[in-house]
């Protein structure tokens, strides 16, 4: 099986490629459209800032490549973001994917820090993605977050409850970090590339 890792402009690429490595899997890093279509499956990982990523995104066009992709395709954090309708992260229009729109933490009490930074348990899981996922912790960083929508697969709770995962068609998106989310973030990937 062949797995490609998304290649632009935003951080945390390689920690997604280790932990695909320690499943015993190659990934190939790369922004090759035709590499991209002929993978099997396709993460789009990252860390960074909304409309700086879109424009890199736009200017490459790897906007077009990813909206094509018929496998299974893996947002992660940003990635999730990016997936979805807008940002108010620089205000900017998204891939689309998701009918969603990306909305800043607003904290509520003194104890709200944002960014989101930490382990957080997921709750209402739904879909193959996330199979054996019920109540487990996983890792966040975000001062962004998706709103609980239709194509929400397990949520999660920081000043409000809101999209831990989405899932629509072939397109799967968690807000955490699986590479960094120890044995259930282990998991969530083996489900991913068992799609």
């Amino acid at each position: 099986m062949q797995v490609a890792v998304v290649k632009y402009n935003a951080g945390n690429i390689f920690s997604v490629m280790n932990a695909l490595r320690r499943l015993g899997m190659e990934p190939l890093l790369t922004d090759k459209a035709e590499e991209l279509q002929a993978a099997d499956r396709v993460i789009f990982p990252g860390q960074g800032e909304a409309s700086t990523a879109m424009a890199y995104l736009r200017q490459h066009g790897l906007d077009q490549v990813i909206r094509s992709l018929q496998q299974p395709v893996l947002g992660i954090c940003i990635g999730q973001q990016l997936l979805c309708r807008h940002s108010e992260e620089g205000n900017v229009d998204c891939l689309n994917i998701f009918d969603a729109d990306v909305k800043r933490f607003v904290p509520e009490r003194h104890e709200d820090k944002v960014p989101c930074m930490g382990w957080n348990s997921l709750h209402h899981t739904s879909s193959p993605l996330m199979q054996g996922l019920e109540d487990q912790y996983v890792y966040f960083v975000h001062s962004y977050y998706v709103p609980l929508c239709e194509e929400t697969i397990a949520t999660a709770n920081y000043v409000l409850p809101y999209s831990a995962a989405l899932h629509k068609d072939n397109f799967y998106a968690t807000q955490f970090h699986p590479e960094k989310s120890g044995a259930a973030g282990e998991q969530i990937l083996r489900n991913f590339l068992s799609l």
